[in-house]
Formats: C-alpha cells, structure tokens, sequence
C-alpha cells in the first residue's frame, strides 16, 4: 500500500518560507494571494494489504519521526 504523510506547521507558527514565496509571488504580480503556508509530503510503501493496520502504523511513524508534533501537524493517506 502508498502511503502519504503530509506535514505542516500549526496556526500561529511563523513560517518564514511561507512569507518569502509570498513576498516573491507579490513581487511577480500576483498581489492578492494571502497566507502562503509551506509544508511537506512524505510517500512510502507500507507492506501488506490490511488498510487500518497501514494507516495506524502511518500515523506512529508521523508522531514519533516525520513530523515535530510540538509545531507540526499532519494528516495521513493511504491508498
């Protein structure tokens, strides 16, 4: 099974990517896009084709190593 972990940063946690791609977007003349946020995507395979068991293992891997849970969250697909 494809498994997606995508990971941002919480409301309120300064993200200083997210402003320079809006500052350069501005700069580019697209003045109206608001509130850039960047985050990421993990993808993996995750052996066996039992679709909870993938999805529980997922969100351990995402808590303990893909995302800092102190700033980060994040939301995991399976497929």
């Amino acid at each position: 099974m494809k498994a997606k972990v995508h990971v941002y940063l919480k409301p309120g946690v300064l993200d200083v990517q997210g402003k320079a791609i809006e500052g350069a977007l501005h700069g580019l003349g697209w003045g109206d896009v608001a509130n850039v946020r960047v985050g990421k995507t993990i993808e993996f395979d995750v052996p066996g084709s039992d679709r909870a068991k993938a999805e529980a293992d997922a969100k351990i891997m995402a808590e303990k190593l893909l995302a800092n849970t102190v700033i980060e969250s994040f939301k995991v697909e399976v497929a």
